[in-house]
C-alpha cells in the first residue's frame, strides 16, 4: 500500500526559509532528481517528503534509507535486491528499494557515504532506469524519482576523486540548500512554541503556559548547532521539567553540563579543536559562545554573567560591547 501520509508540518517565515519552501514548490511537480543540502538537524527528510507530496507521485510509495546506516556489505541488496543463493544468508529473492518505490519517490539520505560501486550502479538507474539484483542477470526496470541529501561538500568531495562527478552532475538537477537555525532567527521562537504545546499534550497537559523572557532570550541567542532537533530536544527537556501551570523559565542547552562530567584523558581540556584553523576568529566565536552562554544562564542577569565567567562587571560590559560593535559594522557592510 503507497504511504499516503502528510508530512511533519513545516513551521517558518524568515525569509531564508520562504525562500527554501519556494524552491521546493517549483521543483516538485518535476519528474527530476532532486539534491537536498543542509547541515544535520535542518529539516533535509521534512523537505523530502514535502517534494514527494507535491509531486505527481503523491499517492504512491514514499521511501527512505539512510546510506550511512548501512554497511557497504549490505547496501547494494538494500537498494536493488538480491536473487536466492547469491551470498551467504540469502535464502530467498528480495525486492530492493528502487522495486518496492517503482512509481514513486526514493529518498537518499547521507549519500556522501556510499562507495564508487553503489554510486556507479545509482547512475545508472537514475539515467536509465535500469539495474539488477545483486546475484541476478536480468535487467528490471524502475520507475523511480530520486530525492538525495547530504550534509557533505559534494562537489569537492568529486574534485578530490571521493564522489562520482557524473552522479553529482545528474543528481544536481536542482540542489535546495537549507539554512541552518541560526539563519533563522524569526523562526526560533516560533519553533519552540510548537515543539513546547506538542510536549505539553503528550504530557496529557490542558494547556503550555509559555515562555518566561529570559527562557525566551536564551533560546533566541543560542547558535542552535545541532539546528531543528537540537532546540526540539531542549524544549522538550525544559517542558517536561516545569512546573505544569508555570512558564518556562529555565533552558538547559547542554545536558551535559555538570561538574562530575567525565572528560577524556581525566584532567586533561577536552581536543576538540583542529588544526589548521584560523585563531583570530575561532576565539572570537568561543567568547561570543561563552558571552551567551553565560548570559542564558544568569537568566541576562548581566552581572550574574559576569560571575559564571569570572569577570567583573565592566570587563563582561567590554565584551558585550565589542560583539555589539561588530555585529553593527557588519550589518552596515551587507
Amino acid at each position: 500500500m503507497a504511504n499516503t501520509a502528510e508530512p511533519d508540518r513545516m513551521i517558518g517565515e524568515s525569509p531564508a526559509f520562504l525562500q527554501a519552501l519556494e524552491a521546493v514548490s517549483k521543483v516538485a511537480p518535476l519528474e527530476k532528481p532532486v539534491l537536498v543540502v543542509g547541515e544535520r538537524g535542518t529539516g533535509k527528510e521534512l523537505i523530502a517528503s514535502r517534494l514527494h507530496f507535491l509531486s505527481n507521485r503523491w499517492d504512491r510509495e514514499f521511501l527512505k534509507l539512510n546510506c550511512a546506516a548501512i554497511s557497504d556489505t549490505l547496501i547494494e541488496s538494500e537498494l536493488f535486491g538480491h536473487e536466492a543463493g547469491s551470498f551467504t544468508g540469502a535464502s530467498r529473492t528480495h525486492q530492493g528499494r528502487f522495486e518496492r518505490a517503482s512509481g514513486g519517490t526514493l529518498f537518499l539520505d547521507e549519500l556522501a557515504s556510499t562507495s564508487g560501486l553503489v554510486q556507479e550502479k545509482l547512475l545508472r538507474v537514475i539515467e536509465y532506469g535500469e539495474f539488477e539484483r545483486v546475484g541476478g542477470s536480468k535487467t528490471l526496470r524502475a520507475d523511480v524519482r530520486v530525492i538525495a541529501a547530504t550534509n557533505e561538500d559534494l562537489p569537492g568531495l568529486a574534485v578530490k576523486g571521493m564522489f562520482r562527478m557524473d552522479l553529482l552532475d545528474r543528481l544536481a538537477f536542482d540542489v535546495i540548500t537549507l539554512p541552518p537555525l541560526r539563519e533563522r532567527r524569526e523562526d526560533i521562537l516560533l519553533l519552540a512554541e510548537y515543539f513546547a504545546i506538542n510536549m505539553a499534550s503528550e504530557l496529557g497537559r490542558d494547556f503550555f503556559p509559555g515562555f518566561t523572557d529570559a527562557a525566551s532570550k536564551a533560546l533566541h541567542v543560542h547558535r542552535w548547532p545541532g539546528n531543528l532537533r537540537e532546540l526540539k530536544n531542549v524544549v522538550e527537556r525544559a517542558v517536561y521539567r516545569a512546573e505544569p501551570d508555570e512558564p518556562v523559565d529555565e533552558v538547559v542547552l547542554d545536558p551535559f553540563q555538570s561538574p562530575f562530567r567525565p572528560v577524556e584523558g581525566g584532567d586533561a581540556p577536552q581536543a576538540g579543536l583542529q588544526l589548521p584553523l584560523d585563531i583570530k576568529s575561532t576565539i572570537r566565536e568561543l567568547e561570543v559562545d561563552l558571552v551567551n552562554r553565560a548570559m542564558a544562564t544568569g537568566k541576562f542577569n548581566q552581572r550574574r554573567a559576569a560571575e559564571l565567567l569570572g569577570l567583573t562587571y565592566h570587563q563582561f560590559r567590554g565584551y558585550l560591547k565589542k560583539y555589539d560593535d561588530e555585529r553593527r559594522r557588519e550589518a552596515q557592510d551587507g
